[in-house]
């Protein structure tokens, strides 16, 4: 199984999010720029993490990304398959009732073999990253993690953060 760089890249920017206290959000240009990676590359990770409800985009000069539910209610699978699908990795294209040797189709009435492997296989990795947890990756990194790199993150958080007006501030 190999997941696109899009995987990593929105794991590490919802963990930075969770970082963040109160309503306060981080631009998505600056989230690049942290990880190296195109803003334009990256906000189409960041929208797909946002249509999954994973992420909320708050809009305006103060705007930004934010987690959209509590780090405990997003696994990495959430991820995942925000950003690469839901579709199975592996697609059965029953080769096996090709070519030259190939049978009449009532030879073939017990599923692929093979297929069967690889969607236990994919059952089983998907049932690992719905149990990782975005707040323990977070809390890992907080305890066990280089004080020198948990120290950079507070700090990114710190000089990126944009606070939010309350919801009852913002209404006229």
């Amino acid at each position: 199984m190999k997941f696109g760089d899009g995987v990593e890249a929105a794991a590490h920017c919802a963990a930075l999010l969770a970082g963040l206290e109160d309503d306060a959000t981080i631009p998505g240009f600056a989230l690049a720029e942290e990880f190296g990676l195109s803003p334009s590359y990256l906000l189409k990770h960041l929208k797909a993490l946002t249509a999954a409800g994973i992420l909320q985009s708050v809009s305006g000069p103060s705007g930004g990304y934010r987690l959209a539910k509590p780090a405990e209610r997003i696994s990495l699978l959430d991820i995942v398959l925000a950003v690469e699908g839901s579709q199975p990795a592996f697609r059965c294209c029953e080769i096996r009732q090709r070519g030259p040797s190939r049978l009449p189709a009532s030879a073939y009435v017990k599923p692929c073999g093979i297929n069967m492997a690889m969607l236990r296989a994919e059952k089983a990795w998907r049932a690992a990253l719905a149990a990782e947890r975005l707040s323990d990756i977070v809390a890992g990194f907080q305890a066990d993690g280089d004080p020198r790199a948990v120290a950079a993150s507070q700090s990114f958080i710190m000089r990126h953060r944009r606070p939010q007006k309350p919801a009852a501030a913002r209404q006229p």
